[in-house]
């Protein structure tokens, strides 16, 4: 009898794949996108690695000499984020033409939703589907809730299909720690630590006015949901309208100049609002971030006057967001981000 299942597709190596489909002879071989693919250039870090490169330890977030060091013989990449953004938007598009509802999650992940009494099959079908039509393959978790359908996918990867209910999700997951649950970070994980909670039993059998007390009305008894295999939230067929966008850069070397520090925030908040405003938005906020040479690092948010598309105004607004940090050690990374003006329901 058919009933209502979520998927949860997560495109396998998605950076590199993207690549390996671009240069067929890279296939088998490990690689590595970040950067400009020079990993001997500092402070530059991996965006993603192939299989074949992760299995000599190489991992995202990594500093690409890191990686080197790891895996000499990979291949490095620059980053192509037109290429993966249009790869990105031949997976949806085939998505929505399969009989799910489809609601996305970046670049390499989408949740669908069908009633079947076939879920397995048509995770199959889903897989067979984006192989024939984009060449790229994904791994498939099948759930109740969208919490149980990405926690299986952990259990899918590479290229395999699992599935997680709450029949079975305390058998699974009930050992593990708590940071183990999507949406409990470490610095959660500690404050319920500090409570005698360190697995996802002990969190599904905690005391909800207990957590309520600790964590608020509202997150402390969310935490508790997330043990129990999460809520019932629809997917939604909304396309997905970007709420914000930035750019960051981390420095080869630090800079100490308040004079330098300020070209840079000034140019940043430009380039980046003038590709939102070729996408026909409007900036309402703009925010800067600043790390140290200590690594401490922290951002800040200001309010433009009104929706503007013009980039010297952001440009502006943005150094005087600057002016309000106490910039007394030399800066490692800079970054701005705009927040955009939400387009008008139905447009």
């Amino acid at each position: 009898m058919a009933r209502p299942w979520i998927l949860h597709v997560d495109l396998d190596q998605f950076l590199a794949a993207v690549e390996v489909l671009r240069r067929p002879e890279l296939a088998g071989r490990p690689v590595v996108v970040g950067g400009d693919g020079d990993p001997h250039r500092p402070r530059q870090v991996v965006a993603t690695a192939s299989y074949e490169a992760r299995a000599f330890g190489v991992r995202s977030g990594m500093p690409l000499l890191t990686a080197w060091r790891r895996c000499p013989d990979a291949v490095f990449l620059p980053s192509d984020r037109p290429a993966y953004e249009a790869a990105s938007a031949r997976v949806m598009a085939t998505l929505r033409s399969m009989p799910v509802v489809v609601e996305e999650w970046g670049w390499d992940e989408a949740f669908a939703a069908a009633e079947t009494d076939e879920p397995e099959l048509l995770a199959r079908t889903i897989q067979q589907r984006l192989v024939d039509e984009t060449r790229l393959t994904c791994s498939v978790g099948i759930g109740e809730t969208k919490l149980q359908a990405k926690t299986a996918t952990g259990f899918a990867k590479p290229g395999g299909v699992a599935t997680l209910t709450r029949a079975t999700w305390i058998d699974t997951m009930g050992h593990r720690p708590v940071a183990a649950l999507w949406g409990i970070g470490d610095r959660t994980a500690r404050r319920l630590a500090d409570l005698g909670i360190t697995t996802v039993t002990e969190l599904a059998c905690a005391d909800h006015d207990e957590l309520s007390r600790r964590f608020g009305p509202a997150i402390g008894p969310h935490l508790k949901v997330l043990a129990l295999g999460g809520d019932d939230a629809p997917v939604s067929a909304d396309v997905y309208v970007a709420r914000s966008r930035s750019k960051e850069v981390t420095f080869e070397h630090d800079l100490d100049s308040p004079d330098v520090i300020r070209a840079h925030v000034a140019r940043m908040a430009r380039e980046v609002t003038e590709a939102v405003v070729a996408d026909g938005r409007r900036v309402t906020h703009v925010a800067v971030k600043v790390r140290t040479s200590t690594f401490f690092t922290r951002s800040k948010i200001g309010k433009l006057p009104a929706p503007t598309v013009d980039p010297s105004e952001v440009a502006r607004r943005a150094l005087e967001v600057l002016d309000r940090f106490e910039l007394n050690r030399p800066v490692r990374l800079l970054g701005a981000r705009v927040v955009l003006e939400l387009p008008p329901p139905g447009s």
